[in-house]
């Protein structure tokens, strides 16, 4: 019996995985009305492929609750917001959860964490909640820690390809667990310490994010002499050692926007490129909101009314706003005191800003300047509704000449 705790975006597509393949699965989530959603037959979010393997799960007997379960494993995976001053992360979330694991664990449980923490988080927050609660490390309990290695948009197929890392002190347990997520993960699977494990989560988000910062500085550097950064990009790739990623209006998820700050947190006097590239990443909203300035001034368009931001997800085609860099940008507005640019996203059904639209048509009569945050399928198949609209393309998405680009 597997007893998953958390129901977000890594929580239940992994217990809707494991009960599908076979795994004897409860799902719990301290939100009563998440668990009622998904009692009633009903998913929590959108995803490609994500109600297709609810449906299996269902079938196959899975059980979601909010309340823990006995069980011989549980697979932590909860939220790990990081301290804004300190940019340390925040276990606490994993904290609590470990801590009402133990009242209903039972002997040779193993615990494994999803979520992702900075190195050493549980040798310095788990492990002492163990002694205090009078369990014996590595005797009656179990520690393990399986990151997650997937990305909205396109969950399933990850969950099932994606390499994975298993981090265990006790080898015989990782192999435990290791056959546990060989019951549907069919990428390798490797072996290794906690804390190798804790570093290389950290390690891959905080790659992409110095890459990403390079392209978005040089975005910067090349607006400011007024060069063309992609065809620059497009020249320097065809080199074969050279792989330059695309600038953006910023990094959202909860991912590459948030873990490599806690490297920073951790080491302040080490990671200084780490800590320029966040500060690089974290600064696109406001170069946008510039940039809009600049074109609104070059169209003659004085009314901020007339400009709608296309997109408030922090990536195309999902419903994921966590950390979005369009409502970094509509907040930058409201610390100036100005009033929230118009918005518009297909995927958000509820209201999240103060002059939001739920129908593109709708929102593109309202304005004379559409600027396109996120590339979603829906705005790239119907390009020509932009006719006649100021465009600037921060994605580099929209093709033509009259597009404004960063």
């Amino acid at each position: 019996m597997v007893n998953v705790i958390g129901l977000g975006y890594i929580g239940l597509p992994t217990a809707l995985m494991l009960a599908s393949h076979g795994v004897s699965v409860i799902g719990t989530d301290y939100n009563r009305e998440l668990v009622a959603t998904l009692k009633r037959g009903e998913i929590t979010f959108k995803e490609d492929g994500l109600f297709e393997l609810f449906e299996q799960a269902v079938k196959s007997g899975i059980v979601f609750t909010d309340k823990y379960q006995k069980a011989d494993t549980y697979i932590i995976s909860v939220p790990t917001p990081y301290d804004k001053f300190s940019k340390k992360v925040d276990p606490k979330y994993v904290i609590s959860a470990v801590e009402d694991v133990l009242k209903v664990a039972g002997k040779n449980t193993v615990i494994v964490i999803e979520s992702t923490i900075s190195p050493g988080t549980i040798d310095k927050s788990i492990r002492p909640i163990l002694k205090e609660k009078g369990f014996i490390d590595g005797e009656n309990i179990h520690l393990v820690h399986a990151p997650e290695r997937i990305i909205p948009g396109n969950m399933v197929y990850e969950l099932l390809h994606n390499n994975r890392t298993i981090g265990a002190d006790n080898a015989e347990i990782g192999e435990r667990i290791k056959k546990l997520y060989s019951s549907f993960c069919e990428g390798e699977i490797v072996l290794t310490d906690i804390r190798t494990a804790e570093m290389t989560k950290v390690v891959e988000n905080t790659y992409r994010a110095v890459n990403i910062a390079f392209a978005n500085e040089l975005a910067k550097i090349c607006r400011h002499d007024g060069m063309d950064v992609y065809e620059i990009i497009r020249i320097c790739n065809m080199h074969p050692r050279v792989n330059i990623l695309n600038p953006g209006p910023g990094v959202g998820g909860h991912c590459i926007s948030v873990d490599p700050w806690f490297l920073v947190g951790d080491y302040p006097s080490l990671a200084k490129v780490i800590d320029e590239s966040m500060k690089t990443n974290d600064s696109m909203p406001d170069f946008v909101l510039n940039r809009i300035y600049e074109i609104m001034k070059t169209e003659g368009i004085s009314d901020i009314g007339r400009v709608g931001l296309y997109g408030l997800t922090y990536k195309e085609n999902v419903d994921d706003m966590r950390e979005s860099p369009s409502l970094q940008l509509l907040e930058s507005q409201r610390r100036h005191l100005a009033d929230e640019i118009k918005c518009y996203d297909p995927y958000i059904e509820g209201k999240v800003a103060k002059h939001q639209y739920h129908n593109l048509a709708e929102f593109l009569h309202e304005v004379d300047m559409v600027v396109i945050m996120v590339g979603h399928r829906e705005i790239l198949v119907n390009t020509d509704m932009l006719s006649g609209k100021v465009v600037f393309d921060t994605r580099n998405v929209i093709k033509g000449k009259k597009v404004y680009r960063l």
